[in-house]
């Protein structure tokens, strides 16, 4: 069911680094990648129709991180819609930082599940966006290090129970799914998969558009103005 953004509604898009794309450092505070696209797009298609575009996303954030902050960072801002891509850190994460460890699915589901529940239970939309991971060659730097393609391999094999997770907490609390691992590897098909993102985890502009596009496809406007005075918010 497509989630309808009514005028007035407030859109929160939270993560890692993909979403928070130097959020701090850009004026209106939603960064340089796809929740600014998608906040541009948004305005230009409906000019009438204000809406608060906040981006909570911070770089290196797994599940964990985004649960110590949940709160104040995302529940009490009182959202209409919350966007989540996360997942990415939650991978190989020992395999370039000496504190990391392996997080088993099991966790990650569990910890992704906490973040959800409050926010379905106040009947906030959701959109969950896969975490995504394109096979490009060579080195890849991360931090101090080089990792190569065959570190790449065990991430991916990582991922993937990640990403089911992903797809069956969509289904569980009725949220969108942005099935973005697919889309990059289609249309990396045509075009090498460095076009989209160029170490393979953090979107080209391209990449961003192409988020930002499938995005929007999830979401509607009102069809008749007399929605807004019968809105209310979730959180009321």
């Amino acid at each position: 069911m497509t989630i309808t953004i009514r005028p007035g509604s407030t859109v929160m898009f939270t993560g890692d680094s993909i979403t928070d794309c130097q959020r701090l450092e850009s004026e209106d505070r939603l960064g340089f990648g796809y929740p600014l696209r998608v906040a541009g797009e948004w305005g230009l298609r409906h000019p009438d129709r204000g809406v608060t575009w906040l981006n909570s996303g911070i770089a290196g954030d797994k599940v964990m991180d985004l649960e110590a902050r949940w709160q104040a960072d995302v529940l009490d801002a009182r959202p209409d819609v919350v966007s989540i891509l996360v997942g990415g850190n939650d991978v190989g994460w020992h395999s370039y930082d000496p504190d990391g460890h392996v997080i088993p699915a099991e966790d990650f589901a569990a910890g992704y599940d906490r973040l959800l529940a409050p926010l379905a239970e106040a009947g906030a939309g959701l959109i969950l966006i896969e975490p995504f991971l394109l096979p490009i060659r060579g080195l890849v730097e991360v931090g101090d290090m080089h990792l190569g393609e065959e570190v790449r391999k065990e991430w991916r094999a990582d991922l993937d129970p990640k990403i089911q997770v992903v797809r069956e907490l969509a289904r569980k609390y009725g949220a969108q799914l942005l099935a973005a691992d697919g889309m990059f590897a289609e249309l990396a098909a045509t075009t090498g998969p460095e076009y989209w993102a160029a170490d393979g985890v953090h979107p080209t502009p391209a990449g961003h558009a192409a988020l930002a596009a499938a995005w929007l496809r999830l979401i509607a406007g009102p069809d008749l103005t007399e929605v807004v005075s019968s809105r209310r918010s979730p959180w009321s």
